[in-house]
């Protein structure tokens, strides 16, 4: 086991390059994705700035994969930090795969990494806007699902089960992403105590539109003209980059976080807030 603290990256795309390079000096970087072509990609990146790197192919919708990734970061060292990026973009993919990859993959990435936590361990989950935006349209029997149910029976409601998951149309693609990232911010409320016995800290990042190849998808997907339109009217007006995400993401895996779990922060540049007051003037 090497002295260096260990920082595992779960998704190589522009959120997740943007956390490893923020927190990468110094420790030993696991690197995971899907996508063999990625993470060797990401690695030989990183290598090439000087980081030490390790890589874990996994596919998060999968629990033995998870944990096997868990147990290979446990074995490298003591683990400090591990910022789950990985998800499905509705602009991409249908409903049924949202929510195996970015409903049930957190939860898998939550329950596999409880046991290699220690004193000081802190897990992030990026998780969304869309999850803050379908706040008061779920049930409070289906939040309180999304956030206590046995992982493997998370799939297991009537209310993911009407989605039609052969949809093309993006109506019920954005309802699974919302109801799902939703989840992963109800998910992590009730998870806190748990990652707390073993004083660890788990929180959530929300990110608005952030210009990683995904946000480039998002653009010029279903939604794309109404997010063009918001640009302009955010308080902040501009799109949010990588380094804003991993700035937060930075902050709550450090000692001046050490109060703050199970919460969630927004990096959105105001568009959730002021869209909401906006419409009620």
């Amino acid at each position: 086991m090497s002295s260096q603290p260990v920082i595992v990256i779960i998704g190589c795309g522009g959120m997740g390059l943007a956390i490893a390079r923020h927190l990468g000096s110094g420790s030993r970087l696991v690197l995971s994705d899907f996508s063999q072509a990625q993470l060797d990609s990401a690695a030989q990146t990183l290598r090439h700035e000087g980081h030490d790197i390790e890589t874990v192919q996994a596919d998060i919708s999968n629990e033995s994969a998870v944990q096997n990734l868990a147990e290979r970061a446990g074995r490298l060292g003591v683990v400090r930090v591990i910022a789950h990026t990985a998800g499905l973009s509705p602009a991409q993919s249908p409903p049924d795969a949202i929510y195996k990859v970015d409903l049930l993959g957190v939860a898998h990435v939550i329950d596999a990494f409880l046991p290699v936590a220690v004193s000081g361990t802190s897990l992030v989950i990026i998780a969304s806007l869309a999850g803050h935006n379908a706040q008061g349209h779920l049930s409070a029997e289906l939040e309180r699902h999304l956030a206590t149910a046995p992982t493997s029976d998370l799939l297991n409601h009537a209310d993911l089960e009407h989605v039609d998951s052969a949809s093309a149309e993006s109506g019920p693609r954005f309802t699974a992403y919302g109801i799902s990232k939703r989840g992963n911010i109800l998910r992590v409320q009730a998870s806190a105590a748990a990652w707390g016995s073993k004083g660890a800290r788990i929180n959530t990042v929300s990110p608005g539109l952030i210009l990683t190849p995904m946000g480039h998808a998002e653009l010029s997907g279903p939604m794309g003209e109404h997010m063009h339109d918001r640009i302009g009217k955010n308080p902040v007006a501009r799109v949010g980059t990588a380094s804003d995400v991993a700035n937060a993401v930075s902050f709550l895996s450090s000692p001046e976080a050490s109060f703050i779990t199970g919460t969630d922060i927004l990096v959105d540049g105001g568009w959730g807030v002021s869209a909401r007051w906006e419409s009620r003037i």
